[in-house]
């Protein structure tokens, strides 16, 4: 199984690019480190989601005022946040298995905004590199079908975050 990763960002495509640059801040992430990371955690996943050969995943890192947009726009909330997932496959829906075996599947679209990314990293005292995995952990639970409607979903799918980051080596310390 491998995931193909399209990393893009507001002001550039350089997605080969060693960090990207979002505004003044440096992402500390290459785009073949997404790409680890997202195999990493399909293969973890694995049970979660229709069996492929390959999986595609579009990642934009943006800043606040484009996530704002695309959050007033979709999501009628005129205010910046943190991500955004766009799911490509219904929950529950079947996919045809000789799809499954020609093509790669397409999960969807994460948007993270990478301001709010810094600032929520400053808060929470972890480096930009953790709330960037984090946050990029949570867009892909997102776009697998999961959801956080009340408290215990969200402990759930926070938890399960905690897992995926361990699995790629960043240690997280949450309370729930």
């Amino acid at each position: 199984m491998q995931v193909e990763v399209y990393v893009e960002d507001y002001l550039c495509e350089s997605s080969q690019a060693e960090s990207i640059k979002i505004g003044d801040i440096y992402t500390p992430i290459t785009a073949q480190t997404w790409k680890n990371w997202f195999n990493c955690w399909l293969e973890k996943l694995q049970q979660n989601i229709p069996p492929a050969a390959n999986y595609e995943i579009g990642l934009r890192l943006t800043n606040d005022s484009e996530i704002q947009e695309l959050n007033a726009q979709y999501r009628h909330q005129d205010k910046p946040t943190d991500v955004l997932s766009f799911a490509a496959l219904e929950v529950d829906s079947p996919v045809p298995s000789e799809m499954l075996a020609s093509m790669p599947l397409y999960l969807g679209d994460i948007v993270i905004s990478v301001d709010t990314a810094q600032q929520q990293a400053q808060k929470q005292g972890h480096t930009l590199l953790t709330e960037l995995a984090w946050l990029a952990s949570h867009g892909l639970l997102h776009l697998l079908g999961w959801d956080h409607p009340d408290e215990e979903s969200l402990e759930r799918m926070l938890k399960q975050q905690v897992i995926l980051l361990n699995f790629i080596g960043i240690s997280i310390d949450i309370e729930f």
